[in-house]
Order: C-alpha cells, then structure tokens, then sequence
C-alpha cells in the first residue's frame, strides 16, 4: 500500500480541537470590531437601564413598605446596594480584562479596562456616600472604621489610584500594563469586601440577600433587584460609550474610523 502523503495535505496544518473557539473569543481583539459593537449596543443599554430604573424607583421609593425597625431610612438601600455591589463587579471585570491584556497583548482588553475605571470609581464614591447617609441616623455616626466601611475606601482609592497612574505615564503601552497591574493586585481587596461582616465582629450588618433566602419583603426585593439591573445596564452603556471615545482617540488615523466618519457625515 502506497503510505507517501500528497504535498498539500502535508502542508495542512494539524486541526487541533482545543483552539476551535479561539476565533470567538478575541473575534472583537480588533478596535475597530469592538467599537462598531459598542456603537450597537449604547442606545439599547441605555434604553434599558430606564426601562428597569422607573419601576425600580416606584417601588422602592413609594409602593413599598416602610421597614420595621429602620423606618423610611431603609430605601437608602435601593441606592447604595447596587452601587455597591456594581462597584466591586466593576473592578473584577478591569482586572480580568488587564489580565488579558497583559498575557495576549490585546490593546482593546486594555482599552475596555479604561473605560470601565470612571464608572466604577462613580459607584464606589456612591455606596460610600448613601452609606454615611444611612449610618449617620441608624448608628448615630457617619462614619466608623469598620471592616467593611474600611476596605469599601481602599477600593474607591483603588480606584483613583488606576486613574491617576493611566494619566501618569506618557506612553500608552507603559500605562496599560501598569494599570493592568494595580487592577490585579487589588482584587484581591474585593473577597475582604465581600467576607469582612463574616470574618470579623464588625458594625456593619450582615448579607440581607443570601443564595437561598432572602430577608425581605417581596416588594422590597424586587426593587432591589430592579435597581441593581438598573445600575449595570447603565454601567455597561457608559463603559461602551467610553471605549469608543478611547478608540477614536488612539485609532484617530486610522483608515476604517476615517470613513465610518465620512459616512456617518454623509446620513446627517
């Protein structure tokens, strides 16, 4: 039996089944990819996020009762829950994407990284401050150095530590990478954020949503719920509006952002 093998078919590179998804996902690696579908997907987010936020609000801040114990001050909740909560998310998504970045060298992981820092930096400022607010007639103070109040800082200095270091460095290349960096250390605040009223005796209260049950009333949750969707639908539009500014900004000679220009000029 003749065993020699045709030249084409040895020239063909071995399939391996492993890398068959590898296309799909860096498919939007190329800025001019993920900015078309950050254009796509803005308007719908946006709408979105308004579409969940007025009910969020109604319910939380009219139909539903007021707590037991905490009174009309317990609504601070339907603000400063998925501030929180979208604060922290926030940052573990920049360091996935620095990690990206850094081990695949993609300039949009970085640049998606970027563009997520100031609406994370917005929530964290925000749980900070509806959590004063709140202290301030529930535990007679605004502030206390608790565990949880504690690393809720750290994160929003985090925060502004990453912004302050991408304006730092003249060099692009040089500020993603450290960037990236400073996102990967400080993830590893967020379990510190998230365990500190398990961990320690501390001032703050404890988890009101818990797999499994929930410690409110039905009203009550589905605000909540509401509110936080809310919050991550328009924190996702504003995270696609920025890197889209982003791109413009360091693909500005680019052939393909150019002509998407002259045409969107030509429709107006």
């Amino acid at each position: 039996m003749d065993t020699r093998i045709s030249a084409p078919m040895a020239l063909a590179p071995a399939r391996r089944p492993g890398l068959r998804w590898a296309p799909w996902i860096f498919h939007f690696a190329s800025p001019m990819r993920l900015h078309a579908l950050a254009g796509r997907l803005v308007g719908p987010l946006r709408a979105l996020a308004a579409l969940l936020l007025l009910p969020g609000l109604w319910l939380g801040f009219v139909a539903s009762p007021a707590d037991a114990v905490q009174g009309e001050g317990y609504r601070l909740i339907y603000l400063h829950v998925p501030a929180a909560w979208m604060s922290m998310f926030v940052y573990a998504l920049m360091a996935l994407w620095g990690g990206v970045g850094l081990v695949w060298n993609t300039r949009s992981s970085f640049m998606m990284a970027h563009a997520l820092a100031p609406s994370g930096a917005l929530m964290a400022l925000l749980s900070l401050v509806t959590g004063a607010f709140w202290g301030q007639p529930m535990w007679g103070t605004w502030w206390v150095w608790d565990a949880r109040l504690g690393s809720s800082l750290l994160l929003f200095f985090l925060y502004l530590g990453y912004l302050a270091l991408l304006q730092a460095h003249e060099g692009r290349e040089r500020a993603d990478r450290a960037c990236a960096v400073l996102a990967l250390l400080g993830v590893l605040n967020l379990p510190v954020i998230y365990f500190s009223v398990r961990w320690w005796n501390t001032l703050h209260q404890g988890a009101t949503i818990a797999p499994g049950k929930a410690a409110m009333a039905p009203s009550m949750l589905a605000a909540l719920l509401l509110m936080c969707a809310a919050a991550w639908a328009w924190t996702a539009a504003s995270a696609f509006a920025r890197v889209r500014l982003i791109i413009a900004e360091r693909q500005a000679q680019a052939r393909w952002l150019q002509a998407e220009h002259d045409a969107a000029g030509e429709h107006a």
